[in-house]
């Protein structure tokens, strides 16, 4: 007679509506998955028609995909509700539907009953919500350990100066990011490791009086059969080391004509081989 594997634990994982943060989260779901514990990815349903292909068949059975509807707005109908596409001045739209989302979330958490939730820095509301259930919650950053520590530090220690001084903003480039610093579980995740961030995970935990636990980097596994894709890689493969730039600026910024010439400009005087992905809002050609 076999051994019966029981799942021991339940976590649901409340990403970010963009890409560059569900993948992230998606890829620890893995991770957890691998050491037997049950996963629910929560997202909106046109984030998930995307992230069902991004599940290999191995993990199918232990990550649940769960849709969470948002308010509708009349500015805002269901292929919006995702960074994707979205037009600029949507953004504050989407941040304000996903908070009014609270009830549908609070359902969620009542009908599955997990016993932790892993939220996104961005919604930090998720926290209270979890709470509200008596369950525990903890923020995952997808944020690199050198961008977070140097945000910390710069909500928490106004005008001392960040000692690694390869990180650094310009005043005009400085925002408030007091969410980082907010919670009541001092404890965090964040996709990165010791080996290429130990001195910015230390400093953090010092700056934040937080447990930062470091899940690996937000490396994903190639998971393609598209000729697009493999015609990319073949072209890449021809190329020598180190002589080929990547250009992204994420799914929720459209640079303006002029910066698009700017950097095509600086591409082609920089004469080096370079893969860009150029981004327009959802309507526009």
């Amino acid at each position: 007679m076999g051994t019966q594997v029981t799942t021991t634990l339940r976590l649901l994982m409340f990403p970010w509506l963009a890409y560059g943060h569900i993948l992230p989260f998606l890829n620890v779901a893995k991770k957890l998955v691998d050491r037997g514990i049950l996963i629910y990815l929560c997202s909106t349903p046109i984030n998930l028609k995307s992230t069902i292909n991004k599940v290999p068949e191995k993990y199918a059975d232990l990550i649940h995909l769960i849709e969470l509807h948002l308010p509708e707005l009349p500015e805002l109908p269901p292929h919006y509700h995702t960074t994707n596409g979205l037009p600029p001045h949507l953004n504050h739209t989407l941040k304000k539907a996903l908070k009014m989302s609270k009830p549908n979330l609070s359902k969620i958490l009542q009908n599955l009953k997990p016993d932790l939730v892993i939220y996104d820095i961005m919604q930090q509301w998720a926290e209270h919500v979890a709470n509200e259930h008596n369950i525990p919650a903890v923020r995952l950053l997808t944020f690199s350990a050198a961008v977070t520590s140097y945000f910390v530090n710069l909500v928490k220690k106004p005008g001392v100066e960040f000692p690694f001084p390869d990180i650094y903003l310009r005043k005009i480039e400085q925002v408030n990011e007091e969410r980082l610093v907010d919670g009541y579980i001092q404890i965090a995740l964040i996709c990165t490791s010791r080996t290429i961030e130990a001195k910015y995970i230390d400093f953090l935990s010092e700056l934040s009086n937080m447990k930062i636990v470091p899940v690996g980097p937000p490396v994903q596994d190639l998971i393609t059969n598209d000729a697009d894709d493999m015609e990319l890689i073949d072209w890449l493969g021809t190329k020598d080391e180190n002589s080929t730039v990547f250009v992204s600026f994420g799914s929720e910024y459209f640079l303006s004509k002029e910066d698009m010439e700017e950097v095509a400009l600086g591409l082609e005087l920089s004469n080096v081989n370079f893969l860009w992905v150029a981004r327009f809002p959802k309507g526009e050609e």
